[in-house]
């Protein structure tokens, strides 16, 4: 079993300094200016979101292929993704059950009793060690991997790196830590806030994340 968890690659140096320092660029008397919280609020609050284009974080996302599409849906980032085609797959990502929604299909309730979980979980590690053992025998046959990977379930694990401005990353965050994504995706993008956090504080405050993120982890804890 593979653990979902975000980690940081890489982020423009002194990201927030950089943002605020452009952002003053009809100010040059004033660019140096060590305090950007001022100014970072005020593009917060009154949409000014281009400024922050001028810096980039790039992540490493694990999860599965069930989740991966959502999250590269999202056409204002730049991705690499571990190639099934290339490389050896190894591992899944165990998914928790959970009752559809009733009003809205794209929700789900987490208030099924513990038989059923056991259930789905033990039906989750019968089905991947069939489906696993299939692949690799597939591969012992020189079936080519781009072949072989049909035999794979969704929640196969991967990996991807994902790129993209602090604008592009605030939105990302703001729409996928909403309760109507899919629990496996909206727990990827509280990690990526958590890391947003660490990373720009002054911009997280601005956008009220500090308070936000603390319940998210609360309630995503099972």
């Amino acid at each position: 079993m593979i653990k979902e968890e975000v980690k940081l690659v890489s982020i423009t140096p002194q990201a927030e300094e950089t943002i605020a320092y452009c952002a003053r660029v009809s100010n040059p008397s004033n660019q140096d200016n060590p305090n950007s919280f001022g100014l970072l609020s005020y593009c917060v609050k009154n949409g000014h979101w281009s400024i922050f284009e001028q810096a980039n974080m790039v992540l490493e996302i694990n999860t599965c292929r069930a989740v991966a599409p959502q999250i590269l849906r999202h056409r204002s980032f730049s991705f690499q993704e571990f190639s099934q085609r290339y490389s050896i797959a190894d591992g899944f990502v165990v998914h928790h059950a959970r009752r559809q929604g009733k009003t809205n299909r794209q929700t789900s309730t987490d208030d099924l009793d513990k038989s059923t979980q056991n259930w789905f979980i033990q039906s989750q590690n019968k089905i991947w060690q069939l489906a696993y053992t299939e692949y690799k025998e597939a591969l012992e046959k020189e079936i080519a991997k781009e072949s072989a990977r049909a035999l794979l379930p969704l929640n196969t694990a991967t990996r991807l790196y994902m790129n993209g401005t602090i604008r592009s990353w605030i939105h990302y965050i703001q729409l996928r830590t909403e309760v109507d994504t899919q629990f496996e995706h909206r727990r990827i993008a509280e990690q990526c806030r958590v890391i947003f956090l660490q990373q720009m504080p002054q911009i997280s405050k601005a956008l009220n994340w500090e308070l936000t993120a603390k319940k998210a982890c609360e309630g995503s804890h099972r």
